[in-house]
């Protein structure tokens, strides 16, 4: 497959490819210095680049086709996981996956949309994009895990609910607010990581928690840049604009005070390094789920309550 490469990292790729065919003459003559100094080039080119994103780039690097997903994490970051299917009423939704696993010496319930990295993966995975029984799915094992006192992850990583008929006529709406209710009064630790897209209420509705962790080239919004631009300026053309406008970025979300934490990504995004990114990832979910494990039931239902009352509130 071949490597997908953003617009903005072009130049990079342009330089990395000089880097290789100068390696390639270097065994038949001596040209160190000068592999010397394009490495150095490109060593500077991308943390000039990669510091400095905008946030219509940051939203390209959370939809990379390469990021790692939900499975990818879990395999990466968990043992002992067992995937557990279907919602009981209709069918299994394979947008959302989710089962028991063990993070070090914890015990959890993990959840989190999945996507395909092809055409025929996407497919069978809705692109990501649950319908009303992967939401439902969701919660089942969400109660599951408050029956056997098991803290919850989950992994947002979404596009949206998905919008079509069919899944409005099972309940869209209703299933989405149910899972909002009953997350916030789950008995056990919650901590909600977005790890690609967060959009709308397809997002939300595996996103009510204690925590909120978001990795570093992420966006979570109540609506896409294209969607804003759509209903603002009636055309797609105005994306930039509009994402600059949404403040969607982490540390936008991290000033608002809607998230707790920024997990770092290596140079040039997460899709650089999985084994990396699941790592640093792995470290803030183990360090949180040390504090939260302490807190009695009750309370930590009030202070989840409280925390996203307080996202409420503003001043004029």
């Amino acid at each position: 497959m071949a490597k997908a490469i953003l617009e903005f990292e072009k130049p990079i790729a342009e330089l990395e490819e000089k880097l290789s065919e100068m390696r390639g003459y270097s065994d038949k003559i001596n040209i160190s210095e000068e592999v010397k100094k394009i490495e150095k080039k490109v060593k500077q080119l991308k943390e000039e680049i990669y510091r400095n994103l905008t946030r219509w780039q940051r939203v390209q690097l959370a939809r990379h086709p390469d990021r790692p997903f939900t499975l990818d994490y879990i395999y990466l970051m968990t043992s002992n996981f067992v995937e557990l299917h279907g919602d009981r009423f209709y069918k299994d939704d394979k947008a959302i996956v989710g089962g028991l696993a063990s993070i070090d010496d914890y015990k959890v319930m993990i959840i989190g949309h999945q996507k395909g990295r092809d055409t025929k993966s996407n497919l069978y995975r809705n692109f990501g994009m649950a319908n009303p029984e992967g939401y439902r799915k969701a919660l089942r094992l969400m109660k599951l895990a408050e029956k056997f006192n098991r803290p919850i992850i989950t992994m947002i990583d979404t596009p949206g609910a998905y919008p079509g008929l069919e899944a409005e006529e099972r309940g869209q709406a209703e299933a989405i607010a149910r899972n909002l209710f009953e997350m916030s009064r789950l008995k056990v630790p919650v901590i909600i990581c977005i790890i690609g897209e967060g959009a709308s209420g397809g997002a939300l509705g595996i996103g009510v928690g204690d925590r909120i962790l978001m990795m570093e080239n992420c966006w979570y919004s109540v609506i896409s840049p294209e969607s804003c631009s759509s209903i603002l300026w009636r055309s797609w053309d105005f994306k930039e604009q509009a994402a600059e406008a949404l403040k969607l970025t982490a540390p936008d979300l991290l000033e608002q005070k809607l998230i707790d934490r920024i997990i770092p990504e290596p140079l040039g995004g997460a899709h650089k390094d999985h084994a990396q990114s699941a790592a640093n990832l792995k470290s803030a979910i183990v360090e949180e789920l040390a504090n939260l494990v302490r807190i009695k039931p009750e309370k930590l239902i009030e202070m989840r309550l409280d925390k996203f009352g307080r996202m409420g509130q503003f001043t004029e």
